[in-house]
């Protein structure tokens, strides 16, 4: 019995040392995938709305880049692509394209990744401008080894369980709106089969942008000219000192619009 315990003793001391000294990134489920250099780092960094967006260096359309001197003194959004060719793809970078005017307006800087290589995502460009009758003009990162989808975490758990023969997980659909102080001010997620609403990026960046400049929040479906909300930090009175005796206007204590 004592030479049992003894045995049972040492497999348990053996299985407590591999469980706290192997690395954690060994011990995860995309372990495969840091072996073959596929991710930045052995640890995921935290993407927090609030938290500064991680840079990196990368090659794009628009020639080699790092990512926050791109940002510069502006906003940005990254969006990222399953791959070059697909059909999904195709309509959105053509809906983004079309669309630039409108985020350039907004002070707002373009940047996509799709998972392949930059020959591949100059004739891409073709055909996208081909089919949307666009002239798409903001840089797309080549990712094709995957390594910012890592840092980003632009990888959902079916195709790290199911990666191809090359070891290779496909990229997700993800928005990152980020500020000039590149931080992350808001995030979207899509599974490969949904195409995004380009309109819905303007109208979260109008939303943002309206209530760092007016101390304001903004209701459900809003859209630029509709009254916005009062934020609870700010008492009634204060409200009305600020925006209008007459324009405030409470529907509860928690519950108060004005017209900006």
């Amino acid at each position: 019995m004592a030479s049992l315990f003894r045995s049972s003793t040492r497999i348990v001391s053996q299985a407590s040392r591999l469980s706290v000294c192997q690395p954690l990134a060994t011990r995860s489920r995309a372990a495969p995938f840091l072996f073959r250099g596929l991710a930045t780092a052995q640890e995921q960094p935290r993407l927090r709305l609030g938290s500064i967006a991680p840079n990196f260096q990368a090659k794009t359309t628009h020639g080699d880049i790092d990512f926050h001197n791109f940002i510069g003194n502006n906003w940005a959004i990254l969006f990222s692509h399953p791959a070059d060719f697909t059909p999904v793809c195709t309509t959105e970078l053509g809906a983004f394209a079309r669309l630039k005017d409108e985020f350039e307006s907004r002070g707002v800087k373009m940047i996509g990744l799709s998972a392949n290589d930059l020959g591949s995502h100059e004739d891409w460009i073709k055909d996208i401008n081909e089919l949307s009758k666009t002239d798409l003009s903001f840089p797309i990162i080549a990712d094709a080894d995957r390594k910012i989808a890592f840092l980003y975490d632009m990888i959902d758990q079916q195709d790290l369980d199911n990666i191809d023969q090359k070891g290779i997980a496909f990229t997700i659909r993800s928005v990152f709106v980020i500020d000039p102080n590149k931080k992350i001010r808001l995030t979207m997620m899509y599974p490969a089969s949904t195409g995004r609403n380009s309109t819905e990026v303007l109208r979260v960046i109008d939303s943002l942008q309206t209530g760092d400049k007016k101390g304001v929040t903004t209701p459900i479906d809003w859209k630029v000219g509709d009254d916005v909300i009062v934020p609870p930090s700010v008492s009634t009175a204060d409200a009305k000192k600020k925006f209008g005796e007459n324009n405030v206007r409470e529907l509860k204590p928690y519950l108060r619009y004005t017209t900006i």
